[in-house]
């Protein structure tokens, strides 16, 4: 097992229904992401990527240090969790992409992040 396979990503999502993106023809969602560090040692994500499909197929890309404004250290058995959002054109989209983590020791390590979907309750697609 590699070691990106030790570092877990879980991701939740939700439309937001009431934000004001969504008076104007678009489709704003939030998502929830745990990082949870399953090896044993010390990792700090450094970057992200995110690659962001709508439903005509448009797509975007988002990448930057950290996430929220940090750059979180995670020692073995930790867990980090943070929200973010994204706007849509279209009511169905999705996202994926995948962090740079930093390895006690200076070793960068990509973890993977699958896709997932964005989508408003009860459209189909």
């Amino acid at each position: 097992m590699s070691q990106a396979d030790l570092i877990k990503v879980v991701v939740q999502t939700r439309h937001l229904s009431d934000h004001p993106a969504s008076d104007e023809n678009k489709y704003a969602f939030a998502y929830q992401i745990t990082i949870t560090n399953h090896s044993d040692t010390q990792v700090q994500l450094m970057s992200r990527y995110w690659l962001i499909t709508d439903g005509t197929g448009k797509k975007s890309e988002v990448q930057g240090e950290g996430v929220v404004g940090k750059q979180p250290l995670l020692a073995p058995g930790e867990e980090f969790q943070y929200t973010s959002g994204a706007i849509l054109d279209t009511p169905v989209g999705t996202m994926e992409g995948y962090y740079d983590m930093q390895v006690h020791g200076g070793e960068t390590l990509r973890v993977p992040i699958e896709v997932f979907r964005l989508a408003v309750p009860n459209t189909i697609h």
